[in-house]
């Protein structure tokens, strides 16, 4: 899975929540044209989803397997972002 697919899992399943569609469609596009999309985006996608009961859907819909896929493709995307930008990971012990 890439970063595109990864991101229009979470646009198929954000239509009926505004806010989170419009970071969906624009972090989408942004894949699709080769583009970077910037941590604070990817963050916030995530946040909303979880927020909206989104990522349950999303699981439910594509299966674990899959829901896994498009989780560690967008957090390894989000935690090297945060790198760059100067914030190391949180590691847990």
């Amino acid at each position: 899975m890439d970063l595109k697919e990864a991101s229009y899992m979470f646009l198929s399943e954000s239509t009926p929540y505004a806010e989170l569609r419009s970071v969906a469609q624009a972090a989408y596009e942004d894949f699709s044209a080769g583009r970077e999309v910037p941590y604070v985006a990817l963050k916030g996608m995530f946040v909303e989803a979880s927020r909206k009961g989104v990522l349950g859907k999303l699981k439910k819909r594509y299966g674990y397997d899959t829901f896994c896929d498009m989780v560690i493709v967008l957090g390894r995307e989000t935690d090297r972002q945060r790198t760059i930008a100067g914030k190391a990971p949180v590691r847990s012990r």
